[in-house]
């Protein structure tokens, strides 16, 4: 049998599951109020119900029970066996996804207070850290021959790790079918990395994934009669996340935990850039804005569907890039990295993504700090008046260098 029909198989069945589920998913999400209404926030100019992620859900529910039925009767390698190198336990990493899924679901019907949403999110994370998934020792490539053990570290990392995924994935969530196809390229990418080594487990779940986000990219492509919601895009990148983690051995080379983070690339930059962004204006990491990928594209004059278009073909560059990496030498690997580095960083700087969308403004008539857009004039005089006391600042310290170098001369 053709090692690539179970994998086939579950792609199939995931998409055809997905693709029935979603008309039910669409009623539910309405009957629940579970809806996106347009604000400034939002790209939608109607309501549309969010919360599609069930569907998918409900697809990989099934690519589970098909694997399983595969493996008892029909031959298949069985995806419950892990590396031999890994203690997994399967019926935990279930539970772990289930608490997300329902934690998005949770968020997508009553708006969780971000506390609870992201203690839900440690829950599901230290969950599936708990069933064995974390991060091993790693190789030192510094050290030929040694290894650089975390010890207890791993559990905490592996757990910002998983909630990190999660929510790179929900943060670039802005436009129709931009976190949906990005999850399908990240997931069939992965699916690669998994399916040559013979990791079973991984490419099961990485191929389901896959055939998930194809069907319901039907409903949620521009313009899209359904969105992902946090159940979905929480699901998505916390999925991602695990394959990411099932792909390597308990000790790990330094590439195979870089090539995760390549291949999911642009929503770790458009993550980076809204907390470096946030920062720099002095305002909440939580802090919504309008200043991500999909909002700078739209600014620049893309419709929706060109700005989902160009990150679908940045992200397929950088996934490219990463299997490309995984097949050369050392230093071959250096040069391509710095290659899809400099020019991401080159089309972030472009896009202006660290720049401040969000200003403190003082207002005379309420005599209050209110934090204002880049829509408000406030926005402009808020600006100037940051940058005048930079100016006043830099001005002091070249009074203060003065002040040192006369002092030096004086005492020669």
């Amino acid at each position: 049998m053709n090692p690539l029909v179970p994998y086939i198989c579950l792609a199939a069945a995931a998409f055809a599951t997905t693709y029935v589920l979603v008309p039910l998913v669409r009623r539910l999400a309405i009957r629940l109020d579970a809806v996106d209404y347009p604000s400034k926030r939002r790209v939608n100019t109607h309501p549309v119900p969010r919360m599609g992620g069930l569907a998918i859900f409900g697809g990989l529910v099934v690519a589970f029970f098909l694997q399983v039925i595969g493996t008892w009767y029909w031959g298949w390698p069985s995806a419950l066996i892990p590396h031999p190198s890994m203690d997994i336990s399967y019926p935990l990493l279930a539970v772990s996804f289930v608490l997300i899924t329902a934690v998005g679901a949770i968020d997508d019907v009553v708006s969780l207070a971000p506390k609870v949403k992201l203690g839900g999110q440690i829950v599901a994370a230290a969950v599936a850290a708990a069933g064995g998934l974390v991060i091993g020792d790693i190789v030192n490539p510094f050290v030929p021959g040694t290894f650089i053990d975390l010890g207890w570290l791993a559990y905490p990392i592996t757990v910002f790790y998983l909630v990190a995924f999660a929510n790179i994935i929900n943060l670039i969530d802005g436009l129709d079918g931009l976190a949906t196809g990005i999850s399908a390229i990240a997931a069939f990418t992965m699916f690669t990395f998994a399916f040559l080594p013979g990791r079973v487990d991984a490419a099961s779940l990485a191929i389901a994934l896959f055939g998930g986000c194809l069907a319901f990219l039907r409903y949620n492509f521009h313009p899209a009669s359904i969105f992902l919601g946090d159940a979905g895009s929480l699901m998505l990148g916390f999925a991602l996340g695990m394959v990411s983690l099932l792909s390597v051995s308990r000790t790990a080379a330094l590439t195979t935990i870089v090539i995760p983070l390549i291949v999911a690339g642009v929503p770790i930059i458009d993550t980076f850039a809204a907390i470096v962004r946030r920062f720099r204006a002095h305002v909440s990491i939580g802090q919504a804005d309008k200043g991500h990928i999909q909002h700078r594209l739209i600014d620049e004059g893309f419709d929706q569907r060109q700005a989902v278009l160009l990150i679908y073909a940045w992200c397929i560059l950088l996934s490219v890039g990463a299997l490309v990496i995984n097949q050369v030498s050392v230093e071959t690997r250096v040069v391509i990295f710095c290659v899809l580095f400099v020019g991401s960083a080159v089309f972030a700087m472009r896009l202006h993504l660290f720049e401040p969308v969000l200003r403190h403004h003082y207002n005379p008539k309420t005599h209050r700090d209110e934090i204002v857009t880049s829509d408000d004039p406030a926005f402009t005089e808020a600006e100037q008046a940051e940058e005048a006391e930079r100016a006043e600042r830099r001005e002091e310290r070249r009074k203060e260098i003065r002040r040192i170098q006369e002092h030096l001369r004086d005492h020669k």
